[in-house]
């Protein structure tokens, strides 16, 4: 039987019927758990039941030497890097680990973390949660942080997970470029396709339709880490100026008859550089400036926003 390398159109096919079969296997399993358990435990596991979920899901196909519906949909078969047999059952386990446990436990624990650095004081609950153990080593070690050293860690909790979202994106502009791995977690196992029968040569038009779409994702890629440095240079630099506009006017010369209106809820003082969230409540520059590293809402009404739509007012009074 004609044996070639898989394309990328197969790849994606692939991967978009296991996500359809996938998501009805977790919505029905949501259905059921909720039914049976109640809407408060739901909450609690259903990150768990969609781990669980996709974990059948590949134990019955990929594990037990089968194909997926989606790589049978198109036709294709794993083989190991030497692209003459198929994967190795511990391969194929390595392949189900990197591919579910790794993206479920790296979502947890940063979670974990951004709220323990967050929080005021250390909850009281005694009852069993998923990652419990991990949770109680966090907490010991997040107590051990100053004040100072918690809040900068904060915003480097949050840059992790911006990175990693982004590095996903930065995989799949390299996949349609080269081809080969269209999941990190494949790549990682080693474990690439081949197609079955048709393996006369690819289109050249879609290939290169491919390889621009993959420059147009690195070029989109480049331009988004350049506004968020650029956002980042903007912060720092108006973070700057506003500490030494503050230090311009000491406190205590303030008027004691200004209104409450007229102070920013964060300081508690009197507002400098006034600025505006997308729904309309105001604040110091820095200070909304300084809570967008870490929540990307409005103190008040908890309004979703991004920070390049703060509007900062001049000559406001």
């Amino acid at each position: 039987m004609p044996l070639g390398p898989a394309n990328q159109p197969q790849l994606i096919r692939s991967s978009q019927k296991d996500e359809y079969y996938q998501t009805n296997l977790t919505n029905n399993a949501n259905e059921l758990f909720h039914t049976l358990a109640g809407s408060r435990r739901w909450l609690q596991w259903r990150k768990e039941i969609e781990l669980l979920s996709d974990l059948t899901y590949y134990v019955l196909t990929t594990l037990s030497g089968y194909q997926t519906l989606g790589e049978e949909y198109v036709s294709i078969i794993q083989v190991d890097p030497s692209k003459r047999r198929i994967p190795s059952r511990m391969r194929r386990t390595a392949l189900i680990f990197f591919h579910t446990f790794v993206p479920y436990l790296l979502d947890k624990v940063l979670i974990c973390i951004e709220n323990e650095l967050e929080a005021e004081a250390p909850p009281t609950s005694r009852t069993w949660r998923p990652l419990s153990h991990v949770r109680l080593w966090m907490q010991r070690a997040v107590g051990m942080l100053t004040e100072s050293q918690r809040k900068a860690l904060v915003p480097l909790v949050f840059a992790l997970q911006q990175g990693i979202t982004l590095l996903y994106r930065l995989h799949v502009a390299l996949f349609y470029i080269t081809g080969g791995f269209y999941h990190i977690g494949k790549r990682a196992a080693g474990v690439s396709y081949l197609r079955v029968g048709n393996v006369s040569g690819d289109d050249p038009r879609i290939s290169n339709s491919y390889r621009l779409l993959g420059a147009l994702s690195l070029l989109q890629l480049g331009i988004t880490l350049t506004l968020q440095f650029n956002n980042l240079r903007q912060t720092q630099r108006a973070r700057h100026e506003w500490k030494q506009h503050r230090n311009l006017i000491p406190s205590h010369q303030v008027s004691q008859s200004s209104s409450r209106s007229s102070r920013c809820i964060l300081c508690l003082e009197e507002r400098r550089n006034t600025s505006s969230t997308p729904c309309g409540h105001l604040f110091c520059w820095e200070c909304i400036t300084e809570w967008c590293n870490t929540k990307t809402e409005c103190p008040l009404c908890r309004e979703k926003f991004q920070p390049h739509r703060l509007v900062f007012l001049r000559n406001y009074n």
